[in-house]
This record gives C-alpha cells, sequence and structure tokens, in this order.
C-alpha cells in the first residue's frame, strides 16, 4: 500500500453524499470545500445562495424552518444519489441583547434554527443514514459558548450547549444504527465577518487574542479540517463527542 493509499484510507471521502446546511460562506463554505476536496459530493442547504460557487457543490435554497420543503428536499437528494452518508449541521443565527432586554420573538428564532432544526434535520436524514454503505455521520457545529459564558448572547449559549447534549443523546440512541454522531466547537476564528468586526474594534480583538493559549486566531479551514477527519474512517471508533477547535481557549489559565 502507498503512502496516498494509506491516507485516502483513513480520510479520503471519495464515493461519499452529504449535506452541509448553511455552506454559502464563512464556516459552512470552508466545511463544504473541505469535503470536495476529499472526493465528497456535498449538497448545500440554505436560505441564501452563495455569491460565489464552490466546485462539487449543489446549492438549494431553502428556508431550513419550513419542516415539509426540507424533508421534500432532503428525500429528493437520497432518491436522485440513492444514498445520504453525512449530514453537517452547521447553519446558525445569533442577536446582541442582555437577558433581561432580550426580544422573545429573537430567542424563539434562534431556539429554531441553532437546535431545533438541528434535532429535526437529523432524524429526517436518520432513515437514510443507517443505511449508509459507509458508516452514517452526523456533525453538529456548537461553540465554545457551550462551554463558557459570553453577555449578551445568552441565547446562543443556551442552543450551543444544547447541541452538545443532543449530539451526546442521539450518538448514544444510534449506537446500534450504522451512525456515529459528534459535534464540534469554534474557537475564535477569522471568518471575514469577525475580522471585520475586529478591525472596527481592536480591542476586541486584542481581548480575544489574550484567552488564546496558542495565541493566534483560527481559520475556517482549521474547522474544516475537523470535520473532514470526523466523516473518515480515521474517526470510526468516536461518537457523541464535542472536539474544540479553539487553540487551546478553553484550557487557558494564567
Amino acid at each position: 500500500m502507498s503512502s496516498s493509499e494509506f491516507v485516502d484510507g483513513l480520510f479520503g471521502l471519495e464515493g461519499h453524499v452529504g449535506i452541509v446546511t448553511g455552506a454559502s460562506r464563512g464556516l459552512g463554505k470552508s466545511i463544504a470545500s473541505r469535503l470536495v476536496n476529499a472526493g465528497a459530493k456535498v449538497y448545500n442547504l440554505d436560505v441564501i445562495l452563495p455569491d460565489e460557487k464552490v466546485e462539487n457543490v449543489v446549492d438549494i435554497q431553502v428556508d431550513l424552518t419550513d419542516r415539509l420543503k426540507t424533508k421534500e428536499v432532503i428525500d429528493q437528494i437520497s432518491s436522485t444519489e440513492g444514498q445520504l452518508d453525512f449530514l453537517v449541521n452547521n447553519a446558525g443565527i445569533t442577536y446582541k441583547s442582555r437577558a433581561e432586554d432580550f426580544p422573545i420573538d429573537r430567542y424563539r428564532k434562534i431556539q429554531d434554527i441553532n437546535l431545533e432544526t438541528v434535532f429535526e434535520l437529523s432524524r429526517m436524514c436518520f432513515p437514510y443514514l443507517k443505511k449508509s454503505e459507509y458508516i452514517g455521520r452526523i456533525i453538529s457545529i456548537s461553540s465554545m459558548a457551550a462551554h463558557m459564558g459570553f453577555t449578551q448572547v445568552v441565547p446562543y449559549c443556551i442552543t450551543k450547549a444544547g447541541v452538545t447534549g443532543l449530539t451526546r443523546g442521539l450518538a448514544e440512541e444510534w449506537k446500534h444504527d450504522n451512525i456515529r454522531v459528534n459535534s464540534v466547537a469554534p474557537g475564535w476564528v477569522l471568518t471575514k465577518l469577525n475580522a471585520e468586526l475586529f478591525d472596527k474594534d481592536p480591542s476586541r480583538k486584542e481581548a480575544a487574542a489574550s484567552k488564546i493559549t496558542l495565541g493566534e486566531f483560527g481559520t475556517p479551514d482549521d474547522i474544516g479540517n475537523m470535520v473532514l477527519f470526523l466523516l473518515g474512517n480515521a474517526s470510526s471508533y468516536l461518537t457523541g463527542q464535542d472536539f474544540a477547535v479553539d487553540g487551546g481557549a478553553l484550557t487557558h489559565g494564567f
């Protein structure tokens, strides 16, 4: 066996078909790009279409809170491809306000997108994932906010903590169904949006960097690399775990 064959056997996704939600930009776009580069065919389900198309990513515009339409899309993907091997729950939203003033409609919208949609899409994909000729995989994007307190985004913290609980629960319940369920918790990642915020407020950037053990910000590709690892054969013994990709932020001391 050549070294390239060995690596492909651990991390290659040739022949795999799956879904990444919210892959039109940011982390989702990087995740989708990493997966297609490893050989997978990726369907991007997003409420907006990307400005720039990623090769081998099929973009489908759909409001994920429209459960009936979303299920139709998932059923059609499975029917067209004859398989569904992974689901990456990436789509998410937030809103900034102190807890005592947080608009209840905003709270409910965050709950719907960040947590309920993750649960519903996982259930919709379940009958197809369990039939995967590979191991069916569900990867959900959680956050440092699942483990740490952040001001003005308490509902976001609630939903991301919920994602980790959902991950562990589904991993246990579906352990005999040919499915592995894990989550990835990004740290401070320099997405285009974060870079713009830091440019406007350099002191915020310095404060965030001071809490990262490695002393530098992550990139969207760092998150994509972890998702790629969790979808490949190298991670076949992993389930029910939340993996922090944060430069050591969760372990930072003094």
